[in-house]
Formats: structure tokens, sequence, C-alpha cells
């Protein structure tokens, strides 16, 4: 008795893989298109076959670098080294990118001297790191008659901090909130 392999005849991707958006040599569809040589020379409109076996014999793959265009316009070039150097300009991008997070401080209008400072000292941290801060002032029960006090403290917020943050977004009530936005002042 021999053994056989059941092979699929519609072999799907596996989920976490991505898929190819590139089509590549017998993947390509249109009768004919326009080929641009390993070098960047123009070799004009081919035959599909044609393409294909001009880019095997220089060693390369055809790939196809613009579907819309009519004919399509196809690159002989070298397909792993391409989609190599596309993963590497992509690593090199998401390295120089910056992440800004937005710091939470919650305040209350009673908070104490000494409570304000080290909440103060926390703000201070985020904005000098980088980081937008949200100072919030939260009221309780009948303190919401009071909101002058919550506004007060928020005044005094970006007078402590005028010299690294400046204000992005106003105070602004909503419910039995008051809240500001404080960003990094732009380096020099």
């Amino acid at each position: 008795m021999e053994a056989c392999a059941i092979v699929s005849p519609n072999p799907r991707p596996r989920r976490n893989e991505p898929q190819d958006l590139v089509r590549r040599n017998e993947q390509i569809r249109a009768r004919e298109v326009r080929v641009i040589g390993a070098e960047g020379e123009q070799l004009g409109i081919l035959s599909r076959m044609e393409a294909i076996a001009t880019a095997r014999e220089a060693g390369f793959d055809l790939v196809e670098v613009a579907a819309a265009a009519d004919p399509p316009v196809c690159r002989i070039m070298d397909y792993g080294k391409f989609k190599y150097e596309a993963q590497k300009k992509k690593q090199e991008a998401k390295k120089r990118q910056t992440i800004i997070q937005i710091k939470e401080i919650k305040l209350r209008p009673k908070t104490d001297e000494h409570d304000y400072q080290t909440k103060l000292g926390h703000i201070r941290r985020f904005i000098e790191g980088g980081d937008r801060c949200k100072v919030t002032i939260f009221f309780r029960g009948r303190e919401i008659v009071h909101k002058d006090r919550g506004q007060a403290m928020l005044d005094r917020v970006v007078e402590d901090t005028k010299e690294i943050a400046k204000v992005e977004q106003e105070a602004r009530a909503e419910g039995r909130t008051l809240f500001m936005m404080l960003v990094p002042l732009p380096k020099k």
C-alpha cells in the first residue's frame, strides 16, 4: 500500500501570516505588460510569457509595480532582496517614530499643598519626558458649587509649569470634572 499525501487544491495562507500584495511571475494576470529592466531601462511592451522568460534569463523575478496602468508596469528585480529592503525600511521608520502618550493627573479642589507639590512633580516629569498631560479636577458632592476653586487650581498649575509646558486645550467642564491639556514647549 502506498502512502498518499492529501494536497488541498486551494491552499489558504495561515491567518497570522500576511499575504503578499505584490504579484510576481505567474501571478501576473495581464496578457501584455510594460517591462522595466533590472538596471532601470525600458524594455517595452512584451507578452507576459516573454517578460517572465526575460526575467528568468537574467536570474530575477518579474514583479508588478503598477497594476492600475494600461498595460500594467512590471519590473525585473530580485524579489527576495526587494522584500528584505522593504522590511528594513519599515523597521527603521518604526524606530524613528516617537509615541506621545497622554498622562493624566487627578486633583480635587481641596488638595492640600504637599499633595499639590507631589502632583506638580509628576506633571513636570511627564512633560519633560515628552508626553502630554491632562490635568483633571474632580468635584464631589457639593464641591461642584465652587468651580472657581477648581479653576484657580488649574491656573496655578499653568503658572507653575509655564517654563516647560503650554496649554493645548483650555479648561473645560464636563459633568463633575474640570480638565485641561498641557503639552511640552518645543525644544530649542
